[in-house]
């Protein structure tokens, strides 16, 4: 007689999962019983949750094992649970993106990325939280790993929720730096595709130059396999283009032809960095010796954050302007100074803010035909303490604002023993390389400390 598994269905990755599924080794009702558990030991205390039905969670799940069991064809995702940022539209459950402006909001149809879980099998557990309407306003969810610390934003929940094994997948969105963030706080495996890579059709639109879907798991498999499920054109989205679709999860599993180079670019804000963090990614590119090159960006890129903000904030007075009119009483002090501040923004601003981004990717195109990928912190460093902010995205605006794949990795950690990531970022379309470099970072680094362990 077969032994039953030691291990927790929750602690599984979504691939092995999703691989015990296909073979009938693991029920999807299972995983997702074994996930809701870990839901109710520990949303108490982290928070990561704004709509939770379990009943429905397992009805779904039911499903998905009938299914199989008929014999027909299944989905890559195919019973794997998955929590949903609550800016995303679902037709089964309110979408209320943090605000109470849309307290009770129960969109009719789904968003596309939701649509296309559904179409490869996965089971929606329910809406993470968001921070105000995706913006900078904190929501209720602690840090997994201190709950006295911020979880990062505005993805909170998403990564909070994955962090804590509440579900295998999560989706999440930046603007600014809204998926690596929370990633490099939570301690999670984060991922921002190249803009226009998935569909916004669905999703609260903040900024149409720079918004863009991305997701959240544990490893860097899991992020090629749950994306290589969303990416593709949708002629809702004006910024989706009809292209061969990339084989994120076979590329990402390869091994890399050569060895990697990577670019270490410490970016104009280095210096807000903290002391932990500029360390450790010191020792970080001395460990990759040769394959690791610091690269110094010219001057031109010491702008970068003031022209994101110029075209964040204009766009925001656009979006939210409604919002702002009808029930400004409601929105944070914060956001309304920050609609303020778009409203005061000249055209002419905006429009040479946009026309500068294309230039900076002129010129960083000519890093990539060098090097694989750039490697850069994701945040200043670990979770700042507090809840009353999500903490500084400024390392991620530069890569935002020229629609470049990043993926933070939680490789490194500060003197207080919490997460902090590296981020690697990607030429423009080349989301497939960035992942497979990603994976063989992460191995070169857990063989080296495996090592120093034995």
């Amino acid at each position: 007689m077969d032994r039953p598994s030691l291990i927790n269905p929750a602690d599984l990755t979504a691939s092995e999962a999703a691989r015990q599924i296909r073979d009938g080794e693991l029920r999807s009702e299972d995983l997702v019983r074994a996930c809701l558990d870990c839901i109710e030991a520990r949303e108490d205390q982290v928070r990561a949750w704004t709509h939770l039905d379990p009943e429905y969670a397992e009805q779904q799940a039911r499903r998905a094992d009938e299914l199989r069991q008929s014999g027909a064809e299944i989905g890559p995702l195919h019973g794997l649970p998955v929590g949903i940022k609550d800016i995303f539209d679902t037709d089964d459950m309110p979408t209320e993106c943090g605000t109470p402006l849309f307290a009770g909001r129960q969109p009719s149809a789904d968003a596309h990325a939701v649509a296309a879980l559904r179409e490869a099998g996965a089971v929606l557990v329910g809406k993470t939280v968001t921070t105000e309407l995706a913006v900078y306003s904190p929501g209720k969810t602690t840090n997994p790993n201190d709950p006295a610390r911020t979880p990062g934003g505005s993805s909170s929940g998403s990564a909070a929720a994955v962090a804590s094994h509440m579900v295998p997948l999560a989706l999440g969105s930046q603007t600014n730096g809204s998926m690596i963030r929370p990633a490099s706080f939570c301690g999670v495996h984060g991922y921002k595709p190249s803009f226009g890579a998935i569909s916004r059709h669905g999703v609260l639109s903040l900024s149409p130059p720079l918004d863009t879907v991305g997701v959240f798991a544990r490893c860097v498999e899991d992020l090629a396999l749950v994306a290589e499920s969303l990416i593709g054109f949708d002629e809702r989205d004006p910024d989706t283009r009809l292209r061969a679709r990339p084989r994120l999860v076979a590329t990402a599993a390869s091994e890399p032809p050569l060895t990697p180079n990577l670019a270490f670019v410490k970016s104009p804000v280095w210096e807000q960095a903290d002391d932990d963090a500029r360390g450790a990614f010191l020792e970080l590119a001395d460990f990759l010796g040769p394959h690791c090159e610091a690269v110094e960006l010219p001057a031109l890129f010491d702008s970068a954050v003031d022209w994101h903000r110029t075209i964040m904030y204009a766009d925001l007075a656009k979006s939210l302007g409604r919002l702002y009119e009808d029930g400004k009483d409601k929105l944070s002090v914060k956001l309304q100074g920050m609609i303020e501040d778009g409203r005061r923004c000249l055209a002419v601003d905006y429009n040479r803010a946009l026309d500068m981004t294309d230039v900076l990717y002129a010129g960083i195109e000519q890093v990539f035909a060098r090097y694989d990928a750039i490697v850069t912190p994701a945040t200043i460093g670990e979770a700042p303490a507090g809840l009353e902010s999500t903490g500084d995205p400024v390392f991620c605006t530069l890569w935002t604002l020229m629609g470049l794949p990043a993926v933070s990795l939680p490789l490194l950690q500060g003197g207080n023993n919490l997460p902090i990531g590296v981020q690697l970022v990607g030429a423009r379309n080349d989301d497939a390389r960035l992942l497979r470099t990603a994976r063989w970072l992460e191995r070169r680094v857990s063989e080296e400390t495996e090592s120093e362990r034995e």
